[in-house]
């Protein structure tokens, strides 16, 4: 009996072993994706595109990009018919399949990864008509955008952490207590006790994550959106000048920023979109900034990503800056990593 039981468990052991590594062999038989960032191809009869589905599609991913100091789409829509949706569009990173048919038996909208290539994102909108297909994309739009939102960023997050500037997070991570993963390329630009600034630079970019922290005041709303101003104007000024004397950056007065508070991946944080300028200059730019309690509680920590790139759109700068931000992390023992 006990013979038996094991054969059983080893044949167990040997199939599970052979699906998994079906699985393994398909993940990496797919061919990397293709198509540039922030684009989003839309597989659609040309009736569907012109009429109601195509104009709520672009209602909801083609609008205008927020905090951008020119307009920008929040993603560059591709239609694609059907009968034209062959190899060469099936690996592009991001795509929407709307299928509209009489036919469609569960109709609904569904999400799925890496169909045809990796890391890729597909959504499909199954609908019996295009009114109904319309409603769904307005019903479920927030996770659409969400979605794609999400495997752009974990591409940036998965190329920094495959080229990751190791040296960079040793020092960041001695003033923070944790620290996000840069890409290769990024520098050390500055450093005192408690803000570090760490730049890319090219000859006509720049992109910069300023962090720093500074401590809890004991009855004030930390998280509120004047103190948070407040105090990273405070530090800016400190530590960010600006070329000429008397010239530092700041948030600008003439667009308030924004602010949404996220819990992500275990960590909760405020979330400000908004402009940065150098206060007696004419430079600017946007930003978005992490801000969030230290594990202790005794102080605030900003992440704060700007882009300046006064001859080139800026969306896709600002993605790649807030990727990086996404993927902080604080540094645990050693102990505790072997015990997970």
């Amino acid at each position: 009996m006990k013979r038996i039981l094991t054969y059983f468990a080893v044949a167990v052991a040997a199939l599970m072993s052979i699906a998994c590594n079906e699985q393994t062999k398909k993940k990496v038989l797919l061919p990397n994706i293709s198509g540039k960032a922030g684009e989003v191809i839309v597989v659609i009869g040309k009736t569907d595109w012109e009429g109601i589905v195509g104009t709520t599609l672009r209602d909801t991913l083609a609008c205008d990009c927020p905090y951008l100091p020119q307009r920008e789409p929040l993603y560059t829509l591709v239609d694609v018919a059907p009968a034209g949706f062959t190899n060469m569009f099936q690996i592009h990173r991001n795509i929407i399949v709307v299928n509209i048919s009489n036919a469609v038996t569960e109709p609904g909208v569904v999400f799925k990864k890496d169909q045809w290539a990796a890391p890729q994102c597909v959504i499909y909108v199954n609908a019996i008509n295009a009114d109904s297909a319309a409603q769904l994309i307005k019903d479920f739009s927030a996770k659409i955008k969400t979605t794609l939102e999400q495997a752009e960023r974990d591409r940036v997050i998965a190329n920094a952490t495959r080229y990751e500037e190791l040296n960079l997070r040793p020092v960041v991570t001695k003033v923070l207590g944790g620290a996000p993963r840069f890409p290769s390329g990024y520098q050390l630009k500055k450093k005192t006790g408690d803000f570090l600034w760490v730049t890319y630079d090219t000859q006509f970019t720049m992109q910069g994550v300023l962090m720093f922290k500074y401590p809890v005041v004991e009855g004030e709303d930390m998280m509120n959106l004047d103190n948070i101003i407040d105090n990273t104007n405070r530090m800016l000024k400190e530590n960010v000048p600006g070329m000429f004397e008397n010239t530092y950056m700041t948030i600008t007065d003439f667009a308030r920023p924004s602010i949404e508070y996220i819990r992500y991946k275990g960590r909760d944080f405020a979330q400000l979109r908004g402009f940065w300028e150098v206060h007696n200059d004419y430079m600017g730019g946007p930003f978005i900034s992490h801000v969030f309690y230290s594990p202790d509680g005794k102080e605030m920590i900003v992440l704060q990503g700007f882009v300046y790139a006064p001859k080139y759109d800026k969306r896709h700068y600002l993605r790649q800056v807030e990727s990086i931000l996404y993927s902080f992390q604080w540094d645990e023992p050693e102990e505790k990593s072997k015990e997970n």
